[in-house]
């Protein structure tokens, strides 16, 4: 587990989405200063919108197990948590995390089950028989509830919420905080087993912060960045990485952390908090205070100089040299890395899709009644103003009138599927979110956001109503049944 640590600002959430491949692959940064052309790219995102002239192209690759991005799926490998809660405000947190796990698919588990089952058979051992129920449990794809929902509901602590809707800023739901518990529990319920969290503990007490990564801690790899975690929290990772102005300032063991500031002559006092002290001593105006070489005159010491006193530091020595030595990839197990980006096939995530749509579409049942019975309410009043007896008949100056009339039906249809746009709208952002964390591909997001069934229902509820009470043809003997005739209609007139 490695606890990403840094003032705000520092890059700690763009290296976070460096590392699962959610950077722009074509991204440029533009400089001002020649000072700023020392900092890391992450800093230089931060600030692209407000610095011109000095242009840098971001280069560089991020190999897991010694792969590269192209030759394995990140997306599947690793989930990114972000520090942002998009869901649908209409569905509960159960229904939430039950369409994620359903979408994600169960991965690599009923193959390390089998694998599993294999060497226990072999080393003669007889598993507990609640712990293989459970395994088994987890390896099950395809049913709307699973064990997997509930284990993570009760972790989050969520249970107390799980039918509850989550609500948005008009509708209400759950709280900030179960709302970031939401966010984190789907992407647990996948088959992804290195998460990398950003600040997940935001509107979270520091207990119910504490029980969930000492949950995490027992099934994933970690990295997660933190703002101001408790003591407790911060002795559960191993590792440290402490990022300032796009510096790695350290990167090691949590255990010589401390050790690698007094060499430099700055020492945690007893009564503060190790992560507090460590994001206030790179700072130029906290500094002074940590400064404990009473016989030596105090100097500031900037960032560069301790990303480079980090490189010296036996830790980092250390870590350059494991560096130093490429990883093998023939020592990288089959199911360390996800070659598929949807592990539920095409059909299946179709009918998942299709199922939320009618679930949502269930939730907003009140706007389409509501859209029908205003539209027969406007076709009852509209067949009063072109009432059958009053329309002329006979004379191609009165075709105006029948005309005018088609193009007021066309019109109110397409006007009443206006609803639909703000809908629509409302939903694009948790689409792309779920696009992006390969839930499903976009087509079939289109394809089962396609409402042909409540536009049929509506043209035929205003055909019934009006057509045959304006005083439309009755039969289709009335109209033209080959162009010579519409031909010979256009020169009669």
């Amino acid at each position: 587990m490695t606890l990403l640590l840094g003032p705000p600002s520092s890059g700690k959430s763009t290296l976070i989405r460096a590392l699962t491949g959610k950077l722009d692959k074509h991204l440029k940064v533009t400089f001002k200063s020649p000072y700023l052309e020392k900092c890391c790219y992450y800093i230089a995102y931060a600030l692209l919108l407000q610095l011109s002239s000095v242009t840098i192209q971001v280069s560089g690759n991020i190999t897991y197990c010694g792969h590269k991005f192209s030759e394995f799926c990140p997306e599947r490998t690793s989930a990114y948590v972000s520090q942002y809660y998009l869901h649908n405000a209409e569905m509960t947190v159960r229904e939430t995390l039950n369409f994620s796990r359903r979408c994600l698919g169960i991965g690599g588990r009923y193959d390390m089950l089998a694998e599993i089952s294999r060497r226990e058979c072999d080393a003669g051992i007889k598993p507990d028989p609640e712990i293989d129920a459970f395994m088994k449990a987890t390896a099950m794809q395809g049913p709307e509830t699973n064990i997997i929902t509930d284990v993570a509901l009760k972790v989050l602590a969520l249970d107390t919420c799980a039918d509850i809707i989550i609500g948005d800023e008009i509708i209400r739901g759950i709280s900030g905080g179960q709302m970031r518990s939401v966010t984190t529990g789907e992407m647990l319920t996948g088959p992804a087993r290195a998460l990398l969290m950003d600040e997940m503990s935001t509107g979270l007490d520091s207990a119910s912060t504490f029980r969930i990564i000492n949950f995490l801690r027992q099934l994933v790899h970690l990295m997660i960045s933190l703002l101001q975690p408790p003591p407790e929290t911060y002795n559960l990772f191993d590792d440290i990485v402490l990022l300032s102005e796009g510096y790695i300032v350290y990167h090691g063991p949590r255990e010589n952390i401390l050790e690698f500031f007094e060499a430099s002559g700055f020492r945690c006092p007893e009564r503060k908090e190790v992560a507090d002290f460590l994001e206030e001593v790179t700072s130029k105006n906290d500094q002074q205070q940590y400064w404990y070489l009473n016989e030596e005159p105090y100097q500031h010491v900037s960032v560069p100089e301790f990303a480079e006193r980090s490189k010296s530091f036996h830790i980092g020595q250390q870590m350059l040299e494991e560096l130093h030595i490429p990883f093998e990839k023939t020592k990288t197990h089959p199911a360390a890395l996800t070659t598929i980006r949807n592990a539920v096939s095409n059909w299946e995530l179709l009918k998942v899709v299709m199922s939320g749509e009618k679930l949502l579409m269930k939730r907003n049942s009140f706007l389409y009644i509501f859209k029908v019975i205003q539209l027969i309410i406007i076709a009852l009043v509209t067949m009063t103003v072109f009432l059958k007896t009053k329309m002329p008949h006979g004379q191609i100056s009165d075709g105006t009138k029948f005309l005018g009339t088609l193009t007021f039906n066309l019109l109110t249809i397409m006007m009443n599927g206006r609803a639909e746009l703000y809908l629509t709208i409302k939903r694009l952002p948790v689409f792309y979110k779920q696009r992006d964390y390969s839930f499903f591909p976009a087509w079939n997001f289109g394809l089962a956001n396609i409402k042909v069934p409540i536009s049929l229902v509506e043209a035929t509820v205003w055909v019934v109503i009006t057509y045959f009470g304006m005083g439309f043809a009755p039969g289709a003997g009335r109209y033209p049944k080959s162009m010579n005739q519409i031909h010979t209609f256009y020169i009669d007139v």
